[in-house]
């Protein structure tokens, strides 16, 4: 037990980021599935809608819970945040093309192409964030 606690206090940056990536990736669907499935949107647009709120819960949860970025003044937040939101823009294009293609273009299952995207873009977002926004 002693062991994992000493991995998890090594990798907490990694360990914290799974945790709120995982709450964003559900904030992102609670958006997305009633979007695609209940309203009859296309993928991208369900996704498009998806992506801007969880993009601003992930922001204000990665900030200070996984970066560990306290300082919430105009002259820290704003660059921060636009920096971060171009990370999310690329990433967010991604999905959404992906979506596009496969879903409403190819007609592959909207559900299950949304699941596969959402791992890649977990990975690629914490490396923009860890390695362009919140850089120590």
């Amino acid at each position: 037990m002693k062991r994992i606690v000493e991995l998890v206090k090594k990798h907490w940056d990694i360990v914290s980021y799974l945790f709120f990536g995982a709450l964003t990736t559900a904030v992102n669907y609670v958006v997305y599935l009633p979007c695609y499935n209940v309203l009859g949107l296309s993928a991208a647009a369900s996704n498009a809608i998806a992506w801007v709120v969880a993009v601003a819960f992930a922001y204000l949860t990665n900030k200070p819970f996984v970066f560990k970025s306290h300082d919430w003044s105009m002259k820290t937040v704003l660059p921060e945040l636009g920096k971060f939101v171009a990370c999310r823009v690329g990433s967010g294009a991604f999905e959404t093309m992906t979506l596009l293609v496969t879903v409403d273009w190819l007609c592959w299952d909207g559900n299950a192409m949304k699941l596969i995207t959402s791992v890649l873009v977990v990975i690629i977002n914490y490396v923009g964030s860890k390695l362009l926004v919140f850089k120590k």
